[in-house]
């Protein structure tokens, strides 16, 4: 298996939710998270802001960003395999990375509605 890091946002009640289950899901420990909220400025591969903005992870070195990132993080976790291996089509790969530029339209409401602020 390949080395994996994922920068995630440890500020977003989102991405928490979702880092949280990714590592329960992770049993064989195969992925290095790490919050970007909290890494030191050595561990972070680009400027902060440019990493919370979206979803990234390095794959045996190469950054990824976005659907390819999250691809990456599936491959190695055996329930979402076969997910991470279907995106190694270019055509399924730019269809996820469509999906996942609409989700970030969205994400700042997501965001409130998970934390409670949406509830008025």
């Amino acid at each position: 298996m390949s080395e994996l890091i994922v920068w995630h946002d440890g500020s977003c009640p989102l991405c928490r939710r979702e880092i949280a289950l990714m590592r329960r899901l992770d049993r064989r420990g195969a992925i290095t998270f790490v919050d970007a909220t909290s890494a030191d400025d050595a561990s972070c591969p680009l400027d902060r802001a440019d990493l919370l903005a979206r979803f990234h992870a390095s794959e045996d070195g190469k950054l990824l960003s976005g659907a390819a990132a999250f691809a990456a993080m599936w491959r190695q976790i055996p329930v979402l395999r076969p997910f991470g291996l279907a995106a190694r089509s270019p055509a399924v790969l730019a269809l996820l990375e469509r999906g996942y530029r609409a989700f970030l339209r969205v994400r700042p409401r997501l965001q409130r509605f998970v934390s409670g602020a949406g509830a008025a």
